[in-house]
Order: C-alpha cells, then structure tokens, then sequence
C-alpha cells in the first residue's frame, strides 16, 4: 500500500476544556485512505499555524507571487481572546477551510505536513484531565449543519487588499505597511481601524491606506442617506482639515454618508463636513463608549494627507462636494418646497384676481348729449343746416 493520506475532514464540533485552564478544542473526524476514521482534537491557534506554515510551503498557491494565483482558502487570525462565541461562529469557517483543502491538488492535500499535522496524538486518545476539575463539556454540530456547512454562520471569505503607501504604526496593536504589502481584512469596523493579516503577522490598520484588489474604493462606499440619522458626539474633536466640523461632547447632529474609512459626513443645523466616526454613538442607544477599546485610539488619518499614495486604480475615490451634501439635504428641499409653495399660492392669488376683474361687467360709454340748433348752424357743413331749418 502506498502512502497515508487524507480522503475526508469532517468538522463535529468543539469541546470546552478546564485544564490546565478553561480553552476550547475542535473536534475531528478524519477519514484515511485505508478506510480507518480517527477522532482528533485541535485548538485554533494550531490550526492557525498550520496553515501559516502550508502558506509558506506554496507560496504560489497561497498568493503570495500573485495573489490572482491563491488557491489555498482564507483563514482568519485567532482573536485576542477567544471565547465561547467565536469558538461557535468559528465552525462554520474551519468546515469549509477543511472540504477545500481536501479537494486541492495532491502535492498540497497529501503533503506531509497535512498528513502529520490531522494523524492521532496521545492526547488525542487520553485526554489530559485533572479529576478535581469538572469534566470537558462537548457542544456538537446539528446533523442538518453537517449536510450544509455553509448554514452554520456562512464561511468568512477574507478580502485581500493593496496598501497604498507606508504606514509606521504607532501602538503594539497596530501593524505596519510597505507600499504594496497584500494583506488579508479579517475585521472591518466603522471607525477606520481595519483589523489584517500580513503572512505571520496581524494588527490594526487604518483603512484610507488600503483599496480592494477587485475594484475602485468606490464599489465600498454606502450611498448617502440625505434625510439623516440622529447620532450624539460622545468625544469632541477640533477640525484640522477645512472640510471638517468642530463638535463638542453631547452634540446632538445627523449622519447623512457613513463611509468606510471612518470618517462620515454630518450636518449640524445647516453646516456639513466630515467628521471621525469612532467619537459617534447612535442617539438612543445603550452608552457603550467607554467599553469599546477602539475608543482610546486616535482617528484615523484622512486619505487626503497621505503623502505619495501609488494607486493601481485609474478611477479614484468618488468625491461628493460639500454643496451636493447641503443641496439634497431634507432642509434644502423642504425649504425649496416651501419656496415653490409660496410662489405658486402668490401666482394663484393673481390670477384669481384677474378672473374676478374679468368677471366684472364692463361700464358702458356714456351718450353724448345733441347739439343745440345754435351750435349746428354755426359749425355744422351747409346740408346739415337744411335738415334743421
């Protein structure tokens, strides 16, 4: 019999373990060429740096070269700290990286390093267990989510995107950028700060650095919403930039275009500019500003102070002037409203005025009254005078 491979990974679950301390272990049944199925427990970190290591094994297949080359799947970074939840959300990801490394060409998904890295450990059969802990606690798949992975939480296709221009970070959590670094965006988030990967490292990046691969920024931007959304300023900041807007702590303004790179455009009474994101909250909500981590950080920078940005896009950044903002504004067109009210309720007092007068009988000529016998004789012509005589 020739060599070992893998023909089936089938993702069942995960358990959640106590010792040495609470963590969390997928579960895997693998099915071998010589038709034996293994059950095998991998926390996400492992599975994380196997698959940095499968990258840097095939560095034409995993993009790197080119990334119109990567065939091998998308695999986001572990977070901070893992809990329960993303344990669960994760499942549907690690399902869908499995069925797709399977199905790679051989020289990938019968490699040794996938073989040794899913073959049975002694942990695997004997799990370490401390009897004065309570038990593992195992949560396994529905069978109707094993049928259809992809219904689980949908697997998170990660984005690969071109920075711009160098960026030198200024915090242990951001990371830092070359001109043309290709990174992979695991999180997005509306103040700017994109969370990314970058071959074994991973950190936060503001996103008016990066543009998407497949298309111009624009095909990421929202369509502004010109009635407005009610938001309070929960932090104030001093306009830097002349399209930019001055608020105070506990404004009250709307949100008429919320753009990805974390900065929106806001109205404050009849004023418009652009203003960070993050120092926003959504009126009515739950305060929640002191609990969002991102909240300490700075804004992030505006695309327009980026010095030698190289884009590979011809079509740049659709621009919306500050006039279009304020002229399809819910104000402006009530007030233009109001004014063609005005003039057609002014109009229409005029012509019913018009109608009224001529309506109006009109006043006849007075008859002349006949000349006297005296005046006919002296001014009339010689045959007028004999019809009097």
């Amino acid at each position: 019999m020739g060599d070992a491979f893998i023909r089936h990974i089938e993702l069942l679950g995960y358990e959640k373990r106590f010792f040495p301390s609470q963590h969390y272990v997928y579960m895997f049944l693998v099915k071998w060429n010589d038709l034996s199925e293994k059950l095998v427990y991998r926390r996400f970190t492992e599975i994380y740096e196997f698959h940095k290591a499968l990258k840097e094994m095939f560095p034409i297949e995993s993009g790197d070269i080119n990334v119109e080359n990567r065939i091998i799947p998308h695999l986001p970074a572990p977070k901070w700290f893992d809990g329960q939840r993303s344990t669960q959300n994760r499942q549907g990801t690690l399902a869908e990286y499995c069925y797709t490394l399977i199905n790679l060409p051989h020289k990938i998904s019968r490699c040794l390093h996938v073989v040794n890295f899913f073959k049975v450990r002694p942990d695997d059969t004997i799990p370490v267990t401390d009897s004065q802990i309570k038990k593992p606690e195992v949560f396994l798949l529905p069978k109707d989510a094993k049928k259809n992975f992809t219904d689980i939480t949908g697997p998170i296709v990660l984005q690969t995107y071109r920075a711009i221009a160098d960026y030198e970070k200024s915090s242990a959590s951001e990371m830092a950028l070359k001109a043309g670094d290709m990174v992979d965006v695991v999180e997005k988030s509306e103040s700017g700060w994109w969370f990314c990967q970058l071959k074994n490292k991973w950190g936060w990046v503001p996103a008016t650095y990066l543009e998407p691969m497949d298309g111009p920024d624009e095909s990421e931007q929202q369509e502004p919403n010109y009635e407005g959304e009610q938001y309070v300023v929960q932090k104030s900041y001093a306009a830097v930039e002349e399209d930019e807007l001055t608020l105070q702590e506990g404004d009250t303004i709307e949100v008429i275009h919320k753009l990805l790179d974390g900065w929106w455009v806001v109205r404050k009474d009849e004023t418009t500019g652009y203003y960070p994101s993050m120092y926003l909250q959504k009126a009515g909500e739950a305060n929640v500003f002191v609990k969002n981590e991102l909240r300490n950080r700075s804004a992030p920078p505006r695309r327009s102070t980026i010095r030698n940005v190289k884009s590979i896009h011809k079509q740049t950044r659709k621009q919306i002037s500050q006039e279009t903002y304020r002229r399809n504004s819910k104000k402006y067109i009530q007030s233009r409203r109001n004014l063609r009210e005005n003039f057609q309720n002014k109009a229409n007092v005029i012509t019913e005025k018009d109608e009224k007068e001529e309506r109006k009988p009109k006043a006849q000529p007075a008859v002349p009254p006949r000349p006297s016998k005296d005046l006919i004789l002296n001014r009339c012509t010689e045959s007028t005078r004999r019809k009097i005589l």
